[in-house]
């Protein structure tokens, strides 16, 4: 008599266990990814923005400008101070100092001597230098961040930020125009 191995297969519980496990896996390295690519979202933001600022103060020490930055919640614009007129307007004929907008569910916090500024969803509306209705009293336009033609600046802390996560990244300017990163200055000490 000749005897047959006996032949087992997978079970249906088995079979289901691994692919939770595998599905479970996936998942998690999915959520990874994606958690990876919006930090990367977050830091591409704020690198430009640093280096548009930077960019805005050679030009202003260079050229004897005077620059400002105006933030709104999810974008920013540089303006140019004229002199003639005495009033903020567009800078003229540059596409780098362009409205910048923040990708999809990026917004801005501005902290002024460490108080959150109200930000605005749209730029402010910039005056007409012809306008006649405006008097000596009427409250002009002015940008929330200063770059003189000294090279100073205003000093501010700017948080850009995901709502959903609340994962944010922070920069800060100092008074001579000058950009860091809070966590490069926590790898110095």
């Amino acid at each position: 008599m000749i005897t047959r191995p006996h032949q087992r297969g997978f079970t249906l519980i088995e079979i289901l266990v691994v692919i939770f496990i595998v599905a479970t896996i996936s998942t998690i390295a999915l959520l990874s990814i994606s958690t990876v690519s919006e930090d990367e979202d977050l830091e591409t933001e704020r690198r430009r923005f640093a280096s548009l600022a930077e960019t805005i103060r050679d030009e202003a020490t260079m050229q004897g400008r005077e620059f400002g930055i105006e933030i709104m919640r999810s974008s920013y614009r540089f303006v140019e101070f004229d002199p003639l007129s005495r009033q903020w307007a567009e800078v003229p004929g540059d596409d780098l100092y362009r409205l910048r907008r923040l990708p999809e569910g990026l917004e801005f916090e501005l902290y002024i001597d460490d108080k959150l500024i109200q930000l605005l969803e749209e730029p402010a509306q910039l005056e007409d230098p012809d306008d006649e209705k405006l008097t000596a009293g009427d409250e002009r336009f002015k940008p929330h961040l200063f770059v003189f033609a000294s090279g100073e600046a205003s000093v501010y802390e700017l948080h850009v930020w995901r709502r959903q996560t609340d994962s944010r990244l922070i920069l800060r300017g100092d008074v001579l125009g000058q950009i860091k990163f809070p966590e490069d200055e926590d790898d110095e000490i």
